[in-house]
């Protein structure tokens, strides 16, 4: 979703789509089955690198934040769980440079690195990365039928986000993209439920935007076992 340039409420996601995508089986299965080998961009493998020399001294209860934005997600997360250590992941240096670090209290336990999941999940796959957990909080849902492959379940990439393990958790305020993510997870064989989200503080700016607008939001969770 685009953001406004006014003040006023965000729009409710439109979508063409009704349903689950007639071609969600068959495109996950086809991601299942074939490795994604695109070559590694030279910027991701760096930032990488630098996720790991920070990694190196800390502990290894790793939460990833995926698409993490400005980082407001990351610093929260880190507050929530002081023992892990907290890789908050964007692609857009602009909105890694809003990042607000100063207020009182900031934990020392996350990191923002800037990098596309694309390239960041399979590095941590290849380094055999097991997570604790890993949030995706309001990604772009890509709402247009033709747009599956550019959604989480729909790309090539998903196998990596599968085997990196951990606690998945996924919001929207798109009912039908957490169910539809809910349904690729069983299609890749693990038990994932789709429920209402009612958050009692919200932790991202997208968050409290549609909470504040009155919207509904959305929650997939699911555990996946590792797969080798």
């Amino acid at each position: 979703m685009k953001k406004r340039s006014d003040n006023a409420p965000p729009r409710e996601v439109s979508s063409n789509q009704s349903a689950i995508h007639p071609n969600l089986e068959a495109t996950v299965t086809k991601h299942l089955r074939h490795h994604f080998q695109k070559p590694y961009a030279q910027h991701n493998v760096d930032a990488f690198i630098a996720a790991c020399d920070w990694l190196a001294p800390r502990s290894q209860n790793i939460i990833l934040d995926s698409f993490c934005g400005t980082g407001e997600s990351s610093r929260e997360l880190a507050r929530q769980f002081p023992n892990a250590s907290i890789i908050g992941i964007d692609k857009s240096a602009a909105r890694l440079q809003r990042h607000q670090s100063t207020q009182a209290e900031t934990p020392a336990n996350y990191i923002l690195v800037r990098a596309d999941v694309d390239d960041f999940w399979r590095l941590a796959v290849d380094a055999n990365w097991q997570l604790d957990k890993h949030f995706l909080l309001y990604p772009n849902p890509w709402p247009k039928s033709v747009q599956l492959q550019y959604r989480v379940h729909g790309s090539a990439v998903f196998p990596a986000l599968l085997q990196l393990g951990g606690k998945i958790t996924l919001r929207s305020n798109w009912k039908l993209y957490v169910e539809e993510f809910a349904a690729a997870l069983k299609i890749a064989g693990h038990s994932a439920d789709s429920t209402a989200y009612l958050p009692t503080e919200t932790i991202t700016a997208f968050e409290r935007k549609y909470h504040l607008a009155g919207q509904a939001l959305w929650e997939c969770n699911c555990t996946p076992e590792r797969q080798i």
